[in-house]
């Protein structure tokens, strides 16, 4: 099992390139960054992880740049999105940003992506809440087909395009593999749909009881279970949940940093290290 990392990184917390430096140098498998555009200052939407949103929510950096920045430094390390809100985004940009990092990373970049949240934030980008989840269908096909056609088009509900010429093409084939965040059961079917690997968030549902549910489910869909992989995005930093993840088969945990100064980040990449040795 892997140990990924995540966090929001901002103008007052450690920089991506250092960073990914810092992660590479210890071992760790993977970095994610998050998105958001913007926070409304009229907001309705409550959000997931408590009362009060924390600042680092409108002050994160666009992820890829950031990752862009993180990739010209390191060559091991894998380049995430977590997660990328495609339904806030033209798909035919995305595609080319995707492409783009593979390309620069050295086929390094796991896409993550999701739906997400804020109602308020999806309608100042032209998006429905209540139409979220198929937009999100429509945009990753749509940026299949790009990545993988000479003369790509697409035509559904929601996003339709004629033939188009549209490069690079990403160095990973057919794609970067696609892992679609979110909870049981509408996130997981989503990804088995369409994706490549489920990410859930720890705590939101009882992820390794469910993990037999979501492999019965890849098989009824004609899929391989072993290829199908399962990431936890923020798992705790304690050794028996991960020696408890590792054991039910989960792909990698990816553990949260702080929005904070190096020293802070790096005390912290020490603690996650001891936990990895203890871990195996």
């Amino acid at each position: 099992m892997d140990i990924g990392l995540s966090i929001f990184p901002t103008d007052y917390s450690i920089q991506p390139a250092a960073l990914a430096q810092a992660a590479e140098a210890r071992g760790f498998e993977s970095l994610w960054l998050p998105e958001h555009s913007h926070i409304p200052v009229r907001r309705e939407s409550p959000w997931p992880g408590g009362p009060e949103l924390p600042s680092m929510y409108w002050e994160v950096y666009e992820p890829f740049a950031a990752l862009a920045a993180a990739a010209a430094v390191t060559t091991r390390l894998k380049l995430a999105t977590g997660i990328c809100l495609v339904v806030q985004r033209d798909p035919l940009y995305t595609a080319k940003s995707v492409a783009t990092l593979d390309r620069i990373s050295g086929g390094r970049f796991l896409f993550g992506v999701g739906a997400g949240w804020n109602a308020e934030e999806m309608r100042n980008h032209g998006t429905e809440f209540r139409t979220r989840f198929g937009l999100l269908r429509e945009r990753i096909l749509a940026m299949k087909a790009i990545w993988t056609q000479e003369r790509a088009e697409f035509h559904g509900r929601q996003v339709d395009f004629d033939p188009v010429l549209a490069w690079p093409k990403p160095l990973q084939r057919p794609h970067p593999p696609i892992h679609v965040g979110g909870g049981f059961p509408g996130a997981a079917r989503r990804a088995i749909d369409y994706g490549d690997g489920w990410m859930p968030i720890w705590g939101r549902d009882q992820i390794l009881e469910r993990l037999p549910e979501v492999r019965a489910l890849v098989r009824e869909a004609g899929r391989d279970p072993e290829a199908f992989e399962i990431s936890i995005f923020g798992a705790p930093a304690r050794l028996e949940v991960l020696q408890q993840a590792r054991d039910a088969g989960v792909r990698r945990v990816i553990l949260p940093l702080p929005s904070a100064a190096a020293a802070e980040v790096e005390h912290r990449l020490e603690r996650y290290c001891e936990l990895m040795a203890a871990l195996g």
